[in-house]
Formats: structure tokens, C-alpha cells, sequence
């Protein structure tokens, strides 16, 4: 008989665990002999909602649809897959998954783990989430016994990557005055660390014919956001300067499709994908940037590096050699701005890209362009053949379904 699954989260959401819902669904999909699927489609945050009436977003509706009248008849469900941040993971059902993007620092708040331990199982995008969901510890003491007690992670957590996926190119008419031009996508928050990113580039680059394309929103991909994001960026460049530089910074705002992202990353006038992020859970513009052959600046820290490495035949047996420009950095604890209330804690670290190593990677992927792009074409091949969908699929599938079934 078919095990009944709810999956709760952002499943029409434009934002980074939109995508990673949306993930998991195709993931079930794959097993419809063995799921019968059910979705309860959450908020997250202020970010918009796919547009895209594809195959997938029809089957999704239709599945939100059929879900609200099962409950509404007093349905019940075998498991639930839960992807949002701990903190939201609730027992759903008789067997409850949590499928988190994880953490981008060294360390998960204790509400994580006590939320992480009412799971059967956990399911992170990234090595570098599992090993901070393990390694992080809390001790306190028993005001009844005075005994010690610790707070640790004893749920199984399991790591799967994002696959690789295969659109067309869409052709984007940019209007980008140079030959050479750096890329960076995010939503401009404390993490993603993006004042400094246009700083440094600004401060490298002022009397160069290069260009920075930025695909960005504060928010969300609204008008509003688009004037705001627009506002605030021409009140950087002021403060920086940069109206009298001759490098040039443009903005990319709204919706693109995944054709229209491809093309971004495939633009023949763009050649590097940069960041300056503290912290990545995952990274999936790094990864697909990756996967379509572009050079990688950006530093060696927490969840991108399970893609930016590649096994390296003349080293020692498990080795791994960097395919990307490694920008220098220091750990040390987050800003009290970037503090979030059983989130992000105050006591924990992340990185701090080195000014002076970000400008010289600029300099070095821009002069030595050949020499990374070899590299990055590597890597792409690597990526290809390894992260398809077939295998992150079954991985998903197995991280949960086998070892809680028997199977």
C-alpha cells in the first residue's frame, strides 16, 4: 500500500526553500508506485510566487486542491515532509521528516535541536549543515538534580545535494557596455554581505572597461522592490564613488524564467560568478553558475564547498581539489544586526571574505581568465555527471524512506 505523505512548505514561493520544496516534490514524484502525495502550500517571508504555468505547477495545484479536501474530510497521513526551518517542524503524522536548508554559521540554535529530536528524520542540502546540526552541543544543569545534562542532536541527519538541471537558453539582451563582466545573484541582506561586494569591485576596478551585473531584490521581484532595490543601489555607488568610475554596475530585478537565468549565466559577456556571503546552506546560484561552466569567486566556507571541489586523481585517496577562485577569510561571530531570535545565534561564526583577497581573485580570474575557465569546465563536466537528477532523486528517496521502512 502506498504510503501517504503531506509535504508542508513554500512550495510556490520565488525564494531559495521555494525551490528546495518544490525539490522534494519532484523527488516524490519520481515514486508515485510507492507515495501517494498530499501538499499544504506555506508562505515564506515577503518573496512572490512562481508565475510559471508549467506541467509542475498545474499537478501542484491540483495536488493543494485535492489535500485541503482530505483533511476537510478528516483524512489522515503516514508521514509528513516538513521544509522549513526547525524552529516550524511539528508531528504531523506517525513518521515526520524535517527538510532544512540548515544553517550557514557554526553552530544551530537549541530550539533546533529540540525541535530535531521530536523528528524521525533530517534531511540537510549540504555536508557542512549536517556537520553543524551533529557537532553543535549545549550543557546545562538539572535545577532539581544538579546533574549536567547535554542538549545534541539525535535524530539521524542526512546530506543531499541539489541535482543538476537542463533547460534551453533564453537569450537576454542585457546592454552591457564591456566584453568582460562579473555576476552576482542573491537578495541583498547581512548575509550575502553585498555593500562590501560592490565596494570592492567599485575600488578594484575604477578606471577599468569591466562591468558588474547584479541580480537582486531586497524583498521580493515587485515594482515596488525594483525602485526600492534600484533606490538603494544609486545611493551606494554615490557613497562609494562609483558615479565616477569608468567600470560599470547594473541591476537585474524581477522574475526570469529558468531559460532566462540560463541565459544569464551563459551570456557571452559574462565570465565569473562572484560572492562575498558569509555563509551558504547550499548556494544554488553557486551551483548552477557551476554547472553551466562559469569561474567561481568566492571563499572556501560552509555549504557550496560540496560542489566547488572535485576528487583529484594525483592526491591522496579522498582529497579533493578546489575548482574555483578561493577567496582568503576569517571566522568570527556574526553581527548583532544578522542575529535572529533562535535562528542565527549571537555566539556563533561565520565568514569573513578578506577585502584584499576578493580584489586580488578579481584581478587574477580577469588577467588569468583562461586558466580558471579551464578549471570551471571541469568542474561543469564532474557536476554533470554527477549531480543528475536520477541520483539526488533516489538519494532523497533513500534518506528516509528505506532506512525508516526497512526497505
Amino acid at each position: 500500500m502506498r504510503q501517504k505523505i503531506v509535504i508542508r512548505g513554500p512550495v510556490l514561493s520565488q525564494s531559495g526553500y521555494g525551490e528546495q520544496a518544490r525539490f522534494a516534490l519532484r523527488c516524490l514524484r519520481s515514486r508515485e508506485d510507492i507515495f501517494d502525495i498530499y501538499v499544504i502550500p506555506t508562505a515564506w517571508g515577503q518573496t512572490g510566487w512562481v508565475s510559471d504555468a508549467c506541467e509542475e505547477r498545474v499537478w501542484t495545484d491540483q495536488k493543494i486542491a485535492q489535500t485541503h479536501i482530505f483533511t476537510q474530510q478528516g483524512g489522515q497521513f503516514d508521514m509528513s515532509l516538513q521544509v522549513t526551518i526547525p524552529n516550524e517542524w511539528e508531528k504531523l503524522a506517525p513518521i515526520n521528516i524535517g527538510y532544512t536548508a540548515g544553517i550557514e554559521t557554526t553552530k544551530v540554535a537549541p530550539v533546533w535541536l529540540q525541535k530535531a529530536n521530536e523528528m524521525d528524520k533530517i534531511i540537510v542540502v549540504s555536508d557542512h549543515s549536517k556537520n553543524v546540526f551533529e557537532a553543535t552541543n549545549y550543557q546545562g544543569k538539572n535545577n532539581q538534580t544538579g546533574e549536567i545534562v547535554h542538549l545534541t542532536c539525535q535524530t539521524p541527519v542526512t546530506a543531499v545535494n541539489y541535482p543538476v538541471r537542463n533547460f534551453e537558453k533564453e537569450k537576454l539582451d542585457l546592454k552591457l557596455d564591456y566584453d568582460f563582466n562579473y555576476l552576482a545573484i542573491s537578495q541583498w541582506g547581512p548575509r550575502k554581505n553585498f555593500d562590501n561586494l560592490v565596494k570592492w569591485f567599485l575600488e578594484e576596478n575604477f578606471d577599468q572597461e569591466v562591468g558588474l551585473v547584479l541580480k537582486t531584490s531586497v524583498k521580493n521581484n515587485s515594482i515596488i522592490d525594483r525602485e526600492h532595490t534600484g533606490s538603494r543601489l544609486q545611493s551606494l555607488l554615490r557613497s562609494f564613488g562609483g558615479e565616477n568610475c569608468k567600470c560599470k554596475v547594473y541591476l537585474v530585478h524581477g522574475d526570469l524564467s529558468p531559460e532566462e537565468m540560463n541565459g544569464l549565466y551563459q551570456h557571452p559577456k559574462i565570465k565569473a560568478l562572484v560572492s562575498t556571503a558569509h555563509g551558504e546552506g547550499f548556494g544554488l546560484p553557486l551551483f548552477e553558475a557551476a554547472y553551466n561552466g562559469l569561474p567561481v569567486i568566492v571563499s572556501g566556507w560552509s555549504g557550496h564547498c560540496d560542489f566547488l571541489y572535485m576528487p583529484d586523481k594525483k592526491r591522496k585517496e579522498g582529497k579533493k581539489k578546489p575548482m574555483f577562485a578561493s577567496v582568503e577569510y576569517d571566522l568570527k561571530e556574526v553581527q548583532k544586526q544578522a542575529v535572529w531570535d533562535n535562528v542565527i545565534q549571537a555566539d556563533s561564526q561565520w565568514a569573513f571574505p578578506r577585502e584584499a583577497s576578493f580584489k586580488r581573485r578579481l584581478r587574477e580570474v580577469r588577467s588569468e581568465y583562461s586558466r580558471f575557465k579551464r578549471n570551471a569546465t571541469k568542474l561543469k563536466k564532474y557536476l554533470i555527471e554527477n549531480f543528475t537528477e536520477e541520483k539526488k532523486y533516489e538519494e532523497f528517496v533513500k534518506s528516509f524512506y528505506n532506512d525508516i521502512e526497512g526497505e
